[in-house]
């Protein structure tokens, strides 16, 4: 008997966007690895990649993410 389970199952109504198949699913169908959610809607499951642009774009300009710059002490 295993211990764990290969697959984990679905919850009606939770939504995820797969990255390797690049479509959307109700339930994650495919592993954590490969898929981004749970989303509350089909809808905004479809706009996962956008949503994670503009997410990237945020965190690139925000100055709490970058350190500070290396001190050159060459003297």
């Amino acid at each position: 008997m295993p211990l764990f389970k290969k697959r984990a199952v679905g919850k009606p109504g939770e939504w995820y966007y797969c990255l390797e198949h690049k479509k959307v699913e109700e339930g994650p169908e495919c592993p954590a690895k490969d898929r981004f959610g749970p989303y509350a809607s089909r809808k905004e499951a479809e706009q996962a990649m956008e949503t994670a642009r503009e997410r990237n774009l945020e965190w690139e300009n925000d100055p709490k993410w970058h350190d500070a710059p290396a001190s050159s002490e060459d003297s």
